[in-house]
């Protein structure tokens, strides 16, 4: 048995599992208001039954804002070789694992505080300390030249700020766009293959990815947020989830406005809930739900990471679009965490 603690809210470093170290960041005094949540996330994993060895790779959450923050990670099992890494570009906070075949169940658990996040009162001095550029580059499945460049001119043409232009990108993908129950996980987000076969329909990865590559392409900073619903939503059942959390995946999105600061939204659950609840995109209660997901998100929901089309830490065979899922490879296989029964994985919430 091997079992390490850590505490933090902030970087966490590169730090083998034989090596005795607890860091503790910041203390948990400044989350004790009422409007703090906290959430624990529990990995049970068996990969022993892959038969090959192998390496696992784990999202683990993130501090987010002013709204979210990563209070501890702690594992247990015969986890001789685990690792916690940050990857460097985006900041992805990464839980890695070199197993044999002899490598029985193990567990990961981290606990993290939310609250609601809402759009600030405005202020003409906002900075992004977030690292503008990155957010404005192209990505392989996110390109921001040809067709998505094209749409998004034409979507924000008639528009001068850039808040009245990522309105109209939001509105024109909630318009466009439709949820697709038989696309595999949360969709893969290639937004050039969805504009040039015109097919718009998707799920969380594929429909807030294409707003986050069309404000690019407008010149805003946009990015997606990697993350998994951790309770019941006080909106729509559809919203929320709890217990066994292993297929409740989900990806937001979000742009830096000059007057408010990064700003959330979320196409995506507005298309989720019309689908779901059987509601027009002119009901009264999808007008409200519209409205207040541009600018605000229900905090029942943690987010991983922002990483896109990046390579993990160990790197892998190969970049991964994004980092949602529990990710691993053996010599003969890539072992795909969009099907938790095949992973041999569970993911759990309580709160």
């Amino acid at each position: 048995m091997d079992r390490r603690r850590f505490l933090g809210t902030s970087s966490l470093v590169s730090l083998a599992a034989g090596i005795n170290a607890s860091i503790v960041f910041a203390s948990e005094e400044s989350i004790s208001s009422s409007e703090w949540k906290t959430h624990k996330l529990r990995y049970e994993i068996d990969v022993a039954q892959q038969g090959d060895a192998g390496t696992l790779w784990l999202p683990i959450p993130q501090d987010m804002g002013n709204y979210q923050r990563l209070l501890s990670v702690n594992w247990e099992g015969d986890t001789t070789g685990a690792t916690l890494h940050r990857e460097q570009t985006y900041g992805v906070n990464i839980f890695a694992l070199k197993w044999t075949e002899k490598t029985p169940r193990l567990s990961v658990t981290t606990r993290v505080a939310v609250r609601d996040r809402n759009r600030g009162t405005p202020n003409r001095n906002h900075h992004d300390s977030d690292r503008e550029e990155l957010y404005l580059r192209p990505t392989e499945h996110m390109p921001i030249d040809g067709i998505v460049a094209v749409t998004a001119n034409e979507i924000t043409d008639s528009f001068m700020t850039p808040d009245d232009k990522a309105r109209a990108i939001y509105n024109w993908v909630v318009d466009n766009t439709f949820r697709k129950p038989t696309t595999r996980g949360c969709g893969m987000g290639d937004i050039k293959f969805m504009l040039e076969t015109g097919d718009l329909g998707g799920k969380c990865a594929d429909i807030n990815s294409l707003f986050v590559g069309l404000a690019r392409a407008a010149g805003l900073p946009a990015r997606e947020s990697y993350g998994v619903r951790v309770a019941p939503s006080k909106k729509f059942n559809s919203l929320g989830s709890s217990g066994n959390i292993s297929k409740a995946q989900h990806c937001r999105a979000e742009y830096f406005s000059p007057r408010y600061g990064w700003t959330a939204v979320d196409p995506a659950d507005v298309r989720k809930v019309v689908l779901q609840e059987k509601l027009a995109l002119d009901d009264p209660k999808i007008i409200a739900l519209r409205d207040y997901l541009f600018g605000n998100w229900e905090m029942n929901w943690v987010g991983f990471n922002r990483g896109r089309d990046f390579v993990l830490t160990p790197p892998a065979s190969t970049a991964v679009p994004y980092f949602m899922y529990p990710y691993a490879e053996t010599a003969k296989s890539v072992i795909d965490g969009r099907d938790p029964d095949a992973f041999a994985y569970s993911l759990y919430s309580e709160s």
